[in-house]
């Protein structure tokens, strides 16, 4: 998420492909049709993805990073709380502040709130599953949740999903978005599942694995999880949709 200026002419910089997966990985069934079939093409930012949108507080809601609040109706979500924080950061440890991080998940049970997902598991009528929050000035970010559960998936006969949460982060321009996800430490599924598989640096892949971190849980009500989130450089973080380089 880095711009170069050239008096009043601003362009996004390609970066490091290194690490990334490739858009063909004949393991992960649904990249056969998804990926290119042709060389991709470098096209001309325009003025409205260079310059927008802009996020402030006014448009973050009080319950917005609260999943186990605000989608409740009569009671309490079911499934284990958690708290999910971390730090958006560049390749030199910097915070970024006033980021837009956006997050969605399925519910402790292994199902979205989506009219697609058919999972047996039911839904949760007091769980939605997605919120968001803007990071702080040193560039922090958290919520609290409910932490989701695997689902099984149609890849092969007995392919199972991690449990994970999505993220998405907003640079200053939509051309800037980013998205990826996190893993939760210890779990046997991550290794695995052909969507972390197919990343081609085993280093990477640790990076979207967030570790417990017993010093922000809070006794006797809920475990937390460090995700932290690297835009750019060796450290960076695998962005899904970004995979020809972040």
């Amino acid at each position: 998420m880095e711009t170069v200026t050239d008096d009043d002419h601003r362009e996004f910089l390609q970066r490091d492909r290194g690490v990334h997966p490739p858009a063909f990985t004949p393991d992960y069934k649904t990249s056969v049709l998804r990926s290119p079939r042709r060389a991709l093409l470098s096209l001309q930012n325009s003025l409205s993805e260079v310059t927008g949108p802009t996020f402030g507080h006014s448009e973050i809601g009080e319950l917005d990073n609260d999943l186990i609040r605000n989608y409740a109706h009569d009671g309490q979500p079911i499934g284990e709380r958690c708290i999910v924080h971390g730090r958006v950061r560049d390749e030199n440890g910097r915070g970024i502040p006033q980021t837009l991080v956006e997050f969605w998940q399925a519910n402790a049970g292994g199902r979205y709130r989506h009219r697609n997902d058919h999972y047996l598991a039911p839904i949760d009528p007091n769980f939605g599953g997605c919120g968001r929050t803007l990071t702080d000035a040193q560039g922090n970010y958290v919520f609290r949740t409910i932490k989701p559960g695997p689902y099984p998936w149609r890849n092969f006969l007995n392919s199972w999903r991690p449990a994970h949460i999505h993220f998405s982060v907003f640079g200053s321009g939509f051309a800037q978005r980013l998205i990826t996800q996190m893993y939760f430490e210890g779990d046997p599924l991550i290794w695995r599942d052909p969507m972390v598989l197919g990343i081609p640096d085993r280093a990477a892949a640790e990076r979207l694995i967030a570790p417990l971190d017993m010093n922000a849980a809070i006794p006797l009500d809920m475990l937390a999880y460090r995700f932290d989130i690297t835009l750019r450089g060796r450290q960076s973080t695998v962005f899904e949709n970004k995979l020809q380089g972040n």
